[in-house]
């Protein structure tokens, strides 16, 4: 709609500039052709141009010619100075049809070198027949006014072209402004639900395993119902982080920081990790830190979760050794290790594996929420080191 109104108001301004052009060139005409007009005499029957000779319009521009009608001929009369080149046949023609209608002509004619002449007529009568005796031609160049009028043109034509470029931007940014809260809210959504598959799949997995087991050997039964109950809270504890996690993204909610004993809450999470065939080995020193249990948690479940999924040598038996000390845990693994030149591995759908790359991010993220770190490397004897630190609680 901008650019429409923008169009239609340049449109206007080119007509108006062409119109006014054209007056502008119209008016010295007129204005030499009243004056010629009258100083036109008639002396015994006969049409007297002495006093056309003594006036400076005969010797200035635009030039005139006194032409005569085909009814009363007399001798024509032009101006002394030769200002533009145009066609007398042409002008003749003018002069008879301004005869006939008996009113003033205006337009443009072209000259034998191609130019642009603008050419008024002007009839005069007779004063003894009163008839239409003949006319009074000036013509101006109309070429300067033409290039005049077409900067304008070039002018008017740049200015829309700036705007309607501006008013593109300005949509552009505006529009980016308004859907970007809607975008943000997907990716939320999005990150939401991806984060929520991949941290379930493991608890859902051990939960089945648990209860075929019960299934299978009932006699395992009163073992394995508690266990099962324990990973089914930690699975709603999970779901709980996550939507606590995308309130604090959101902004309305803050961490439920809280003195935790790490060293335990990392024992919980491998007695409830399935091991598969794997030998986890911990190795904890009694260390409290301050952070919010239920996230952090998550965190330890993910990083032990890699271990134990991508931390195997080739056909053979997965080694995880975790190491809570001092407000830190160092997991350790015997696999391949990680290939740290191909990106950041923490990035979420980043992986070196066959994984989306969502439980290691979910981890850096934790660790950032509570102003600690993670940080990744690999060992000179092979595997990968992955070392989260939180923050120590000061008693």
């Amino acid at each position: 709609m901008n650019t429409i109104g923008l169009l239609f108001f340049a449109g206007s301004m080119v007509a108006v500039d062409n119109q006014r052009s054209e007056e502008r060139l119209d008016a010295d005409l007129r204005r030499v052709t009243s004056s010629v007009l009258r100083l036109i005499r008639y002396e015994s029957g006969a049409i007297d141009f002495a006093a056309v000779g003594d006036d400076q319009l005969d010797a200035a521009c635009p030039e005139f010619m006194i032409l005569a009608s085909s009814d009363r001929p007399f001798q024509g009369r032009p101006s002394k100075r030769d200002c533009v080149d145009v066609d007398l046949t042409t002008l003749n023609a003018l002069t008879q049809e301004s005869v006939r209608s008996g009113t003033r002509l205006a337009g443009y004619v072209r000259g034998p070198d191609n130019g642009l002449v603008r050419v008024g007529v002007e009839p005069f009568i007779d004063a003894e027949g009163g008839q239409y005796a003949g006319a009074v031609v000036a013509a101006s160049d109309a070429d300067v006014e033409r290039d005049r009028h077409e900067r304008v043109l070039l002018t008017i034509v740049a200015g829309c072209i700036g705007l309607i470029a501006s008013v593109a931007l300005a949509g552009y940014v505006l529009a980016g402004r308004m859907i970007r809260p809607a975008t943000n809210a997907l990716d939320q959504q999005e990150m939401l639900l991806a984060d929520t598959a991949h941290d379930l799949r493991t608890p859902v997995a051990a939960l089945r395993a648990l209860a075929e087991a019960a299934a299978n050997d009932p006699t395992q039964r009163t073992e394995l119902l508690p266990r099962t109950v324990r990973l089914a809270a930690r699975m709603g504890d999970i779901i709980d982080g996550l939507l606590i996690r995308a309130r604090l993204a959101a902004g309305v909610e803050q961490l439920a920081i809280q003195p935790v004993w790490l060293d335990q809450l990392v024992a919980g999470v491998v007695e409830d990790t399935p091991s598969n065939g794997a030998r986890v080995t911990l190795i904890a020193a009694p260390t409290k830190v301050d952070a919010d249990p239920i996230l952090v948690q998550r965190a330890v479940s993910n990083l032990l979760d890699n271990a134990l999924r991508y931390g195997r040598p080739e056909d053979g038996t997965a080694v995880v050794t975790l190491t809570v000390t001092n407000g830190r845990l160092i997991v350790a693994d015997r696999g391949p290790g990680v290939d740290l030149e191909s990106g950041d591995v923490l990035e979420r759908f980043t992986s070196s594996g066959r994984s989306a790359g969502l439980g290691l991010s979910i981890v850096r993220w934790v660790a950032e929420s509570h102003g600690g770190t993670l940080t990744i490397a690999n060992a000179d004897e092979g595997g990968a080191i992955f070392e989260l630190t939180l923050p120590v609680h000061r008693t």
